[in-house]
């Protein structure tokens, strides 16, 4: 699969082009339908399909305060796309430069870097350009005189509801995760870089794997059965999200933070995907360390009988 960073480099590729454009959180049905038609028609005209996003969620830059929290990480996001046989993706740095661009000049550079542009494939809400003012509409009015078909997706809808990444947000929230599931067509996986903490679990017998997921789309506190994946390899564990309340200070931040079972190897820098199987119990205070551990143990064989791992 080749990564392209910039609008230019589609000149690059084979055309007709067939770009598939879109934030594409999560990739969830809806996006693997728009996708799907993008390759299916560049297959008919024998050309290139391009998944066009960008290195961030818009919204981080033009409206943080509303921004909201992610389902993927780049590194997933690039991974998903690539086990759907994405031939090219655009991955665009969404900067003020980009988002300065009206409706017009964005959609003109890409119609004069694809050799030629043949089709930009939509979802149904889609907006692009200075202050998100492009739609469809604009979109169709400028095909027209760049000479580039449109084509919008229609939503997808599973249990007569709307599939969104909005929906699966609130599922991932709520502990729903079936819902998530089904809206994904896959497991809801997260992602995170395993970060530098402070050494208690080593010092207590439970080594863990501290996850950077600042901006994530967490599920509830408490503490989870868990299959890790790293390089292929997938390993059961325990997970904990929450305020570690006994052994944090007065201001306690949120931590996600895995016990791999029978690992030993420094991940430090790397990054884990996790795949939540089996609510275990809801985060507490416990009076000291000791009792800290002995329901970690619990835990832990509560995990291993969930995740039948037979260890």
């Amino acid at each position: 699969m080749i990564i392209l960073r910039s609008i230019s480099e589609l000149a690059s590729l084979p055309g007709p082009v067939v770009l598939a454009v879109g934030t594409f959180d999560g990739l969830h049905l809806g996006h693997q339908a728009l996708i799907r038609h993008a390759m299916e028609e560049a297959l008919r005209v024998n050309g290139t399909a391009v998944v066009m996003t960008f290195d961030r969620h818009p919204c981080a830059l033009v409206r943080p305060d509303h921004c909201p929290k992610l389902l993927t990480t780049q590194h997933a996001k690039i991974g998903i796309l690539k086990q759907m046989g994405v031939p090219a993706i655009l991955l665009l740095e969404f900067n003020m430069q980009l988002a300065s661009l009206s409706a017009e000049e964005f959609i003109t550079e890409l119609a004069a870097a694809g050799h030629p542009l043949h089709m930009i494939c939509v979802g149904f809400q889609w907006s692009f350009g200075k202050g998100g003012v492009g739609n469809v509409a604009v979109l169709e009015r400028l095909g027209k005189s760049l000479e580039f078909a449109v084509s919008q997706i229609p939503p997808v809808e599973v249990g007569g509801s709307q599939v969104s990444s909005t929906r699966i947000r609130a599922a991932i929230a709520a502990g729903e995760f079936p819902d998530a599931e089904a809206c994904l067509g896959r497991p809801f996986l997260l992602s995170g870089r395993v970060v530098r903490g402070a050494g208690l679990g080593s010092r207590i017998g439970f080594p863990t794997a501290n996850l950077g997921t600042e901006g994530m789309q967490l599920p509830p506190d408490g503490v989870y059965a868990v299959r890790v994946m790293h390089e292929g390899i997938v390993t059961a564990g325990v997970m904990n999200i929450g305020f570690r309340p006994t052994v944090d200070a007065p201001e306690p931040s949120r931590s996600v933070e895995v016990h791999l079972f029978d690992w030993s190897q420094n991940l430090v820098g790397q990054e884990l995907t996790i795949e939540f199987v089996g609510y275990l119990r809801g985060e507490k205070k416990f009076p000291n360390l000791d009792a800290l551990v002995t329901q970690i143990k619990k835990d832990c064989t509560n995990a291993r009988g969930v995740l039948s791992v037979g260890l």
